[in-house]
């Protein structure tokens, strides 16, 4: 029988002595009872599809119960059980968060009707470059949704991801894995750490992957690895150390025109432009250090470094616009971009509590310093030929060059932040949060091709907010009511989107209101339910005289999310959810997007459930379903990807205490659909039936 109980990681666990109760009043006061000498757990069971509490979220150590707010976490196991291996994996079963293309070069989540690419961090910590991540070395992922300024800084208007990452501990971690599967996959992995001494624990994290794909011509090539090390550097204080070095080659892939409003009908396999001229590559190199400091009486000190460098680049040769319907021809475009930036942030965060006579306070206050310095060039594509094919017949043969530079910009964006949290208990029943963001966003901007205004700053001083109301009925079941503020400042995602005309504009401004429940059903099943309203305003648009901009209430997004997940029965466990958006433009913001159009890549009704079930202690299945409602692919609303049911399923085999077998299958039933879009004219076919076999080894 499957222990409903389980570490998903090394665990200390102190005993009370009997007859000691925490009250509310007592943590206020932080009188704590007398303890046992501390177990170490040094042995991980294996981990489940739940997670009751997240640093992250409230930079404070608080239950998901706890937090007044829409938070879906993908835990390790589940990863394993559905061999997720990118954020597109992630989001399929991810309520109110939809895949976008990304032009086949980077992860892009439109989170509740607002798409980002930069919205991604690592521990807390902004990992922002337009590339595409893998999870070898993590250990779950948050879908943290609504505007989240006040914990993450600019961006994060719709929601952020943000990616947990295995450290070394000191408990003993030997496995590996090896996976062949369908379209020439092949991948390996290894996963190992441990004691060095009584203070030192090390882990590193390693993988390697190859494969081609059901589009022609489109292979892909990775490796990652990643040393950590843990330090006892004192009774009180810890010290973690990584390092990640990793590299991503690969095809970028565009997809398919579209024809009379919907995707062009072609085998699921044919390339529009040219594959072999169509690379992207990026080269990521990182180095983090955490240290913590336990002060004791609650007070404890958290600091939290990162330095990255990104060297990334594409290069297109694509589908250019739609099938012509009388020709049957259709233009292909190119271009060639190349970005190199170097991130460096800092955080401090101090964490106390302190009571007020019966209430009680959690204090989350900090500082965050970073700099990003970023290089970035557009060439344009200069064909030899006539730069149109046969929708028939549609791979370019000619040649191209990149000889005309389009944009080429250098910046430098320095950020200064103080902000202050507090969580409030009232009562067993009654608590708040109220939270203040302060951020100093100053950009150095570079045109290398502008012939005036060619260099100029800019600095945004925005103030975000945060406040919550949380009931709890009973214990295990929380009601609340939440609003939050985001801004994202006009250098945009990617921080070169200023310009000499819309540098005088304040930033976008993001709304959310949310309400919700959430419960702890059982220790092992969570479930939550939402409702909430999330507002984007400060949107430029061009101004009724020729070469003037002005600001206009840009789009309102409405919604439901219910969220399940953790163990049904000891041998039954699930994980899904439902949301319902309707997302629109309010205002016009050009000539072909206008008030009441719906947002691009938002459908209506998403549903998905994954089931998986233990027969006995050696074999397991598992069944999932996923269903996305019909979209349009731009706020031109002219292009629709129709609804579609995809199904998937796996089978879990354990050949003794060290080995055990896993075969997935993607799209068990061969269904044909449509995955995502980047426009109206960049769509990308869905994945046919594909199967992965893993060997997983334990020594």
């Amino acid at each position: 029988m499957t222990n409903p109980f389980k570490f998903t990681r090394p665990t200390r666990i102190a005993l009370a002595v009997a007859g000691s109760l925490v009250t509310t009043a007592a943590f206020a006061q932080e009188s704590k009872p007398a303890l046992m000498p501390v177990v170490e757990v040094v042995g991980a069971a294996e981990g489940g599809y739940v997670e009751k509490a997240s640093v992250s979220v409230m930079k404070t150590d608080t239950l998901l119960r706890d937090t007044p707010q829409s938070v879906t976490v993908i835990t390790r196991q589940l990863m394993n059980d559905q061999a997720m291996q990118s954020i597109a994996d992630a989001i399929r079963y991810v309520p109110g968060i939809v895949t976008a293309q990304g032009e086949g070069n980077r992860d892009t989540a439109v989170f509740r009707g607002n798409s980002s690419t930069s919205d991604f961090y690592i521990d807390g910590i902004r990992d922002d470059v337009q590339y595409y991540r893998d999870f070898y070395n993590i250990e779950s992922v948050e879908a943290i949704k609504g505007a989240n300024a006040m914990i993450f800084g600019r961006g994060g208007s719709g929601g952020v991801i943000n990616r947990v990452s295995k450290q070394a501990g000191w408990a003993p971690v030997r496995e590996a894995t090896a996976s062949v599967g369908s379209h020439g996959h092949k991948r390996a992995a290894v996963d190992v750490g441990g004691t060095m001494s009584a203070n030192v624990a090390v882990r590193v994290n390693a993988m390697a992957e190859q494969s081609d794909s059901y589009r022609n011509g489109v292979q892909l090539e990775r490796q990652g690895i990643n040393p950590t090390m843990t330090l006892r550097a004192g009774k009180n204080t810890s010290v973690s150390l990584a390092y990640e070095h990793f590299r991503d080659d690969r095809i970028a892939d565009r997809g398919v025109p579209s024809f009379n409003g919907r995707p062009y009908n072609a085998d699921a396999s044919t390339f529009f432009g040219n594959a072999e001229l169509s690379p992207t590559g990026v080269r990521v190199n990182a180095f983090s250090a955490y240290v913590e400091h336990d002060f004791g009486n609650s007070l404890v000190l958290r600091n939290r470094t990162r330095v990255a460098n990104y060297d990334k680049f594409y290069q297109n040769v694509y589908a250019n616009g739609a099938v012509n319907a009388s020709t049957g021809r259709l233009a292909v475009g190119a271009y060639y971009d190349a970005t190199e930036r170097t991130n460096s942030f800092n955080q401090t965060d101090l964490t106390f509590s302190i009571s007020t006579g019966s209430v009680a306070h959690k204090f989350a206050t900090g500082v965050e310093f970073g700099r990003q310095e970023t290089d970035n060039i557009r060439r344009a594509g200069v064909f030899a030929a006539n730069a149109s094919v046969p929708a028939t017949n549609p791979v370019y043969t000619g040649g191209v060059s990149f000889p005309t530079a389009t944009t080429s910009n250098y910046s430098v964006a320095n950020v200064a932040s103080l902000y202050v949290q507090d969580q409030i208990v009232f009562s067993p029943q009654w608590q708040a949060v109220a939270g203040l963001r302060y951020d100093r966003f100053s950009v150095d901007f570079n045109n290398r091709l502008a012939t005036s205004n060619a260099a100029f700053e800019v600095t945004d001083t925005p103030v975000s907010p945060r406040a919550g109301l949380i009931y709890k009925p009973v214990e295990a079941m929380s009601l609340y009511a939440s609003y939050s503020r985001a801004y994202v400042p006009r250098a945009g995602d990617q921080l070169t989107s200023l310009t000499a005309s819309n540098r005088a504009f304040d930033p976008e401004k993001f709304d959310n209101v949310e309400v919700g429940m959430k419960w702890d059903v059982t220790p092992a099943l969570s479930a939550s339910a939402a409702i909430y309203q999330l507002d984007r305003t400060n949107v430029v648009v061009p101004g009724a005289v020729a070469g003037t901009s002005v600001l206009v209430d840009g789009q309102t997004t409405k919604g439901v999310e219910l969220d399940m997940s953790g163990q049904v029965t000891p041998a039954w466990s699930v994980m899904g959810g439902y949301a319902y958006q309707d997302a629109e433009l309010t205002a016009n913001q050009s000539a072909t997007e206008r008030s009441g159009a719906k947002l691009a890549m938002v459908p209506k009704h998403t549903f998905s459930l994954w089931n998986r079930y233990n027969i006995n202690e050696q074999l397991g299945a598992a069944l999932g379903v996923v269903y996305r409602d019909s979209l349009y692919t731009s706020t031109s609303n002219t292009v629709t990807l129709p609804s579609f049911t995809r199904v998937d399923g796996a089978v879990y085999y354990r050949l003794s205490k060290q080995y055990r077998l896993q075969l997935n299958v993607e799209n068990l039933l061969d269904k044909t659909y449509w995955a995502s879009a980047h426009n109206d004219n960049n769509i990308t076919p869905g994945a046919p039936r594909s199967v992965k076999l893993a060997l997983f080894a334990s020594f």
